[in-house]
């Protein structure tokens, strides 16, 4: 898929966390990254003295957001891979509508099940404490 809108990445991503909500487990990768490709006068060239120059642009970059559910090769036909562009003018508005929409979506995942993996670590606790307890007596 290609580089969505702004408008249908939030709408794509609220269904993604839709078709999460109703399976028993599953993941929602969120990816954020400096987007420089073709952004070459955007860069200042290396010096010897500043060998990193490209953490200072000389204008701002844009930001390429990625969402993906990250299925494997045996579920290939279910993965679903969204991406945006975001211009520096607009990177506080959408901050903020993007935290609305993973609230929204984290809030109706269902919490993970530990009670197994607390009382397993309670078993081992207290086993071990008897074993240690038991070869003191004499």
């Amino acid at each position: 898929m290609g580089v969505l809108t702004n408008e249908e990445f939030f709408a794509k991503l609220a269904g993604l966390f839709e078709s999460g909500k109703n399976k028993d487990h599953g993941a929602i990768y969120l990816t954020q990254k400096r987007l420089s490709y073709d952004q070459e006068d955007a860069l200042s060239k290396p010096t010897a003295e500043d060998s990193f120059a490209d953490l200072h642009p000389t204008k701002p970059l844009p930001v390429l957001i990625r969402a993906s559910n990250n299925k494997g090769k045996k579920k290939r036909g279910e993965k679903v891979k969204l991406s945006t562009v975001v211009e520096p003018a607009d990177l506080e508005a959408f901050f903020v509508r993007y935290a609305e929409v993973c609230r929204a979506g984290m809030a109706a995942l269902k919490p993970r099940d530990r009670t197994k993996r607390k009382a397993k670590a309670r078993k081992k606790k207290v086993g071990g404490a008897g074993q240690t307890a038991m070869s003191a007596i004499p």
